[in-house]
């Protein structure tokens, strides 16, 4: 799924991306690793790699990510690519991902896997998190009888496994699985209009082809019908779930 990313936006307003991500840096085992960061948006994580001693290179399918990346971090070295199909110029000891996988359809995971496979060392480490089993489901499902209510279907755009949906898809593509937790993740989203500028961001191919009038309409009342389970003291959250892994290719 390729969407045209507002950079400017993503990097002031939705930081947290990132700053989460660089938690799950400490999955990685050992030091001085040739790193490829998968879906590296803006390249925050790929310069964390970096200071952490890293030979840490960055891929995204972003033109728009990519150019912020490369001007944030021209020491580093940024590649424009798919990742179901790109095709890595030497083996890594590690591949690092962090917030991309589910936004790569069901059916393209088995082609996902086997590039980062290829792309790795024997022993290589493909540590990684995305949305886990029930990640954002109050807002998907705020959207789904918003959509319902006027006759329309709401089309979940993501992919969001369990621990095991998911272990399956890797052991059959020839990693084993280390480490792995699903774990829930309530995100604060910054600012007055927090949710509502978080769902025109990131949830995009439901409204494609829908009148601008109808998509406000749809997207101010899933709002509105949030703001019980998610605004608190005057604060929006996400209802993050998250899913992180280690698999080591076999």
């Amino acid at each position: 799924m390729n969407i045209q990313w507002d950079a400017e936006k993503y990097t002031a307003d939705f930081s947290f991306v990132h700053q989460y991500g660089a938690s799950l840096l400490d999955w990685l085992e050992g030091e001085r690793l040739t790193v490829l960061d998968l879906g590296c948006g803006n390249g925050a994580l790929t310069k964390s790699l970096a200071g952490r001693g890293h030979q840490a290179e960055g891929l995204d399918a972003s033109g728009e990510l990519l150019e912020t990346a490369r001007r944030s971090y021209p020491e580093l070295r940024f590649i424009q690519g798919d990742a179901v199909r790109f095709q890595a110029e030497r083996a890594y000891d590690a591949v690092f991902s962090n917030a991309v996988l589910h936004w790569i359809d069901e059916e393209n995971q088995p082609a996902l896997i086997a590039n980062v496979y290829n792309a790795l060392k024997p022993g290589g480490q493909f540590v990684f998190e995305f949305g886990g089993h029930g990640n954002n489901n109050l807002i998907h499902e705020a959207l789904r009888q918003e959509f319902t209510r006027r006759g329309l279907t709401y089309r979940m755009p993501f992919y969001f496994p369990t621990v095991g949906e998911y272990a399956v898809l890797l052991e059959r593509g020839g990693f084993l699985v280390r480490n792995a937790v699903l774990w829930d993740r309530p995100t604060e989203l910054r600012g007055r209009d927090g949710l509502y500028d978080w769902i025109k961001l990131f949830i995009r191919t439901p409204f494609a082809g829908m009148e601008a009038a109808l998509t406000e309409e749809i997207v101010r009342s899933a709002v509105a019908a949030l703001k019980d389970p998610l605004f608190r003291e005057g604060v929006w959250y996400a209802d993050y779930v998250r899913l992180w892994c280690r698999a080591v290719r076999s």
